[in-house]
């Protein structure tokens, strides 16, 4: 190939990578779980000023650490992650398409959080720590939303389509765990530290474990969610009620042996008793 056919080839190239083109995947309108959408973003100056105060103001209400507003606002990454993002999802919306990856790349090169453009992230949503975050292309994050460090928000399909978790209102998901493929987690649920989801989960539950399962159903305060230490371990509870029937059969066995008749064969000396005894 001649290089006067080639560069007008590379040129047509980088065009199209620039022309904006409006995102391919689909997402579901199917509601199986009580998971209220993302709230929209105010538009204009007064809207982006309202967000950063809100996003503060989560900062200081979920954070012990966090002091002042000002400390917030320069030494939080997962703040700095979500204002990136909304810039990034902003041109996303618009059509655009290498624009908003690189930002999102350069994102996650200042931040350690990878938050796909594509993806719909609510209001007040604080990321705590957030290294290591991943945040797939067609999730959902709802309002109030807390992410410990290393959450993973994958997908598990090819498939130009919504394959990616949706998170309610006000889910709590901890320390490394994973929520994986088209699922939906409903409002104010908690996600174990550790755990891999793969099912829906239905509002105000908690799950844990690999795989995740329901494990309780009440309702939980800002308190609540942060105690990550009072979470229920199925595991645990199955083993300590098997040593518990163990125990009593143990009871029930020795009570039999005591009030075991004395005719015929003993067992432990390996004679016969003499029933003309007295």
């Amino acid at each position: 190939m001649s290089e006067a056919t080639r560069l007008p080839r590379i040129a047509a190239r980088i065009a199209a990578w620039l022309t904006p083109r409006p995102p391919t995947t689909a997402r579901s309108s199917e509601r199986r779980m009580e998971a209220s959408p993302p709230s929209d973003t105010p538009a204009g100056l007064d809207g982006m000023l309202e967000l950063v105060r809100e996003d503060i103001a989560a900062v200081l209400e979920h954070d012990p650490a966090a002091r002042h507003p000002v400390e917030v606002l320069l030494v939080y990454p997962g703040l700095h992650a979500l204002w990136l993002h909304r810039g990034a999802h902003a041109l996303w919306r618009r059509g655009w398409f290498l624009t908003p990856r690189l930002v999102a790349h350069a994102n996650r090169f200042l931040t350690g959080i990878e938050i796909h453009p594509g993806a719909r992230v609510g209001r007040r949503v604080f990321i705590d720590h957030g290294m290591g975050i991943v945040v797939g292309e067609t999730a959902t994050i709802g309002d109030d939303c807390l992410l410990y460090k290393g959450v993973v928000l994958g997908g598990t399909s090819l498939d130009r389509a919504e394959r990616h978790p949706t998170l309610g209102r006000g889910v709590v998901v901890g320390t490394n765990a994973c929520v994986l493929g088209a699922i939906q987690i409903g409002d104010g649920a908690r996600v174990g530290s550790g755990s891999v989801v793969i099912r829906d989960v239905p509002a105000r539950a908690t799950v844990v474990g690999i795989p995740g399962r329901v494990v309780d159903t009440r309702s939980q305060g800002v308190r609540e969610q942060l105690d990550h230490s009072d979470l229920p371990d199925p595991v645990a509870n199955v083993i300590s009620a098997l040593v518990d029937e163990l125990e009593q059969l143990r009871v029930e066995v020795q009570a039999l042996r005591d009030n075991r008749p004395r005719a015929g064969r003993d067992q432990e000396h390996g004679d016969f008793d003499d029933p003309e005894k007295p």
